[in-house]
């Protein structure tokens, strides 16, 4: 009688231990594919940052900036060769405007 019992612990004890380092194993998997998502997260944003950088630079050096005047997201206005306007949106793609869709920048306060 002794024995079975010993046994039925040692079998439970067992068992137990396998389910528990499972689950363990499962929660890793999990982290590494959150770890996996942020870091292609952060991939993406850097990658659009770097785009509209270089965008915006080679738009201030090849094509007008329009004074006074801005983007409906408020950035600047730039003038092309075709005199078509356009803004960088934050993917780092040039955004082409209607007339209207150009708004006066507000001037800033003097103190």
């Amino acid at each position: 009688m002794k024995t079975r019992i010993l046994m039925a612990a040692f079998a439970f004890g067992v068992l137990s231990t396998f389910t528990i380092a499972a689950s363990a194993q499962d929660k890793k998997e999990n982290k590494k594919e959150s770890v996996g998502e942020k870091i292609d997260h952060t991939a993406t944003k850097v990658g659009h940052k770097t785009a509209e950088v270089a965008v915006k630079g080679t738009s201030k050096i090849a094509d007008k900036t329009w004074k006074g005047k801005m983007a409906p997201d408020g950035s600047n206005v730039y003038i092309n060769n075709k005199n078509q306007k356009y803004y960088i949106n934050k993917r780092g793609a040039k955004v082409f405007l209607k007339a209207s869709e150009i708004k006066t920048r507000p001037e800033k306060a003097k103190s």
